[in-house]
């Protein structure tokens, strides 16, 4: 318990620098039954303790927090320091809210205007209703989300450099493992190739929450495919291959992931209509980094949705708008979704800020549904003054398997 007061006493010190920097007088955390993992993980509580009443707490830009628990939970929230309220009937729990914001006109909660992010929109719209009729406006903790879910620590950091020079080698490995087979004519599939990579990651000491995407011709064409060993098609000469795949170490619960996509062509030489599709995929991908980059430099703020305007817009003006479907890229922490900026004016208009030290995927494709799909993906990490994109040399040129 001594532990967890003192991590509580850390989480709280620096939501409250957090809240000053942005300008806002007061975090509100609500859970109820764990509705809101984020609350458990920026406050450092435990997620595995059992909770079935509704908890408030408050965390003011100054003073001292408070804690609103019922009456036969009153010990959820004491690893966290701050004045405790405990209430029975539920007049009493709305009285308690409405005193403890009395003094306030703006606070944050784990809401989302319009539900445009819905990574952070945890808190259901009747307790927003109830903030509201105390006469306190509720405004988005996006970007503070950001700050404890999505920024990385130098070991982080490392640890994505790591896991990244060895997702680099291993999509050499995959595309000669394919040419291996096809030459010795040995058959082999999209779940085989996949199954492969898998056994790379076990080898290299990675870890991913789901298996590779290894698509063939049309099967390329949907973003989202993925074989089985129930359904996969076979890798024959002059395919094309699509693979996806993430991972990050798996012997440090610390560690972030890595995301990449690349590309090939199943022959020595690949036809000219492969090349143009990923020609333009591959400048989207570049400008918009270098948006980024140019940003970075100037130190210009910049927005998820900005990001992938540029990179939708080569798209667009290359005739293929309406093939670009999905957003340009997804934040990238512990999990290979993160909770910071996307980068989407596609999906959702994703409004906060590309902060430093978080990193999100590049990965703008287009797909011509029943033929095939070319996506070319990378991992952009951005600090106060560069941007770093990892896994180089990244993707040019569709890979000729046989060459």
């Amino acid at each position: 318990m001594q532990d967890a007061r003192a991590n509580g006493k850390t989480a709280v010190k620096t939501i409250q620098q957090a809240l000053k920097q942005a300008g806002i007088e007061g975090w509100l955390f609500y859970d109820f039954r764990q509705s809101d993992p984020l609350a458990y993980r920026i406050l450092r509580l435990d997620e595995t303790k059992l909770g079935t009443r509704r908890w408030f707490y408050f965390v003011p830009a100054d003073g001292e927090p408070v804690k609103i628990v019922h009456s036969i939970e009153r010990e959820q929230l004491d690893p966290l320091p701050g004045k405790k309220l405990v209430y029975l009937p539920w007049q009493q729990l709305h009285e308690h809210v409405r005193r403890t914001l009395s003094q306030c006109r703006t606070i944050a909660m784990q809401y989302s205007p319009n539900n445009d992010i819905p990574y952070v929109s945890r808190v259901d719209g009747g307790t927003i209703e109830l903030i509201r009729g105390f006469g306190v406006k509720v405004v988005t903790s996006a970007n503070l989300v950001q700050q404890f879910e999505a920024v990385w620590t130098a070991g982080q950091l490392q640890t994505h450099f790591a896991a990244a020079a060895k997702m680099r080698r291993i999509i050499d490995e995959a595309f000669a493992e394919i040419a291996r087979r096809i030459e010795n004519n040995t058959p082999t599939t999209e779940y085989e190739i996949q199954q492969y990579i898998t056994s790379l990651f076990d080898r290299d000491g990675l870890v991913a929450d789901h298996p590779p995407i290894v698509a063939v011709n049309a099967n390329a064409a949907n973003p989202h495919y993925g074989p089985t060993s129930e359904y996969s098609l076979p890798i024959k000469p002059n395919d094309f291959v699509l693979i996806d795949y993430w991972a990050r170490l798996k012997d440090d619960p610390d560690s972030v992931y890595t995301d990449y996509t690349w590309t090939g062509y199943v022959g020595e030489h690949v036809p000219e209509r492969y090349t143009d599709v990923l020609n333009i995929v591959r400048d989207a991908r570049d400008a918009a980094i270098e948006f980024v980059r140019d940003a970075v430099a100037d130190g210009r703020a910049i927005h998820g949705w900005e990001v992938d305007d540029v990179s939708r817009d080569v798209i667009r003006d290359a005739g293929y708008g309406d093939h670009f479907i999905h957003r340009t890229g997804h934040s990238i922490g512990k999990e290979v979704h993160g909770n910071g900026a996307n980068i989407d004016n596609l999906e959702t208009r994703d409004n906060r800020l590309i902060m430093p030290r978080t990193a999100f995927s590049i990965e703008p494709g287009i797909y011509l549904e029943g033929d095939f799909g070319v996506r070319s993906e990378v991992d952009v990490y951005v600090t106060e003054n560069e941007v770093v994109v990892t896994a180089e040399p990244i993707q040019t040129a569709v890979v000729a398997i046989l060459a």
